[in-house]
């Protein structure tokens, strides 16, 4: 049987592939279009020390527009974090909205 690759995050262990089981897409509309929000915001949000909220420790951003996150991490709030954390560091353009989805992964 061949062995699987270690998830993205480096973690080998069965507990940590469940830690982001859940995969979502994070896009921004400006001027009617919809564009994936680049790494470096999704990797400048997750830092804990720039946002302060251990309710989010479970997430990593693994490209542009693609985090994985926990069970536990609550969608919603996760939006509203992010979209106010883009608007502060001028990520995001003033008129500019924020979609949080959540990815269906099919069973292997």
């Amino acid at each position: 049987m061949p062995r699987r690759s270690p998830p993205p995050n480096g973690c080998g262990t069965l507990e940590c592939n469940f830690m982001f089981a859940r995969k979502i897409r994070v896009e921004y509309e400006a001027d009617g279009q919809r564009h994936p929000c680049p790494i470096k915001w999704l990797d400048n949000f997750s830092m804990r020390n720039f946002t302060n909220a251990s309710v989010f420790d479970d997430t990593i951003p693994v490209a542009d527009g693609t985090m994985e996150i926990g069970s536990a991490v609550p969608l919603a709030q996760l939006r509203e974090a992010m979209e106010d954390w883009f608007h502060r560091k001028s990520y995001l353009p003033k008129n500019a909205l924020l979609f949080v989805s959540e990815v269906s992964i099919a069973a292997p």
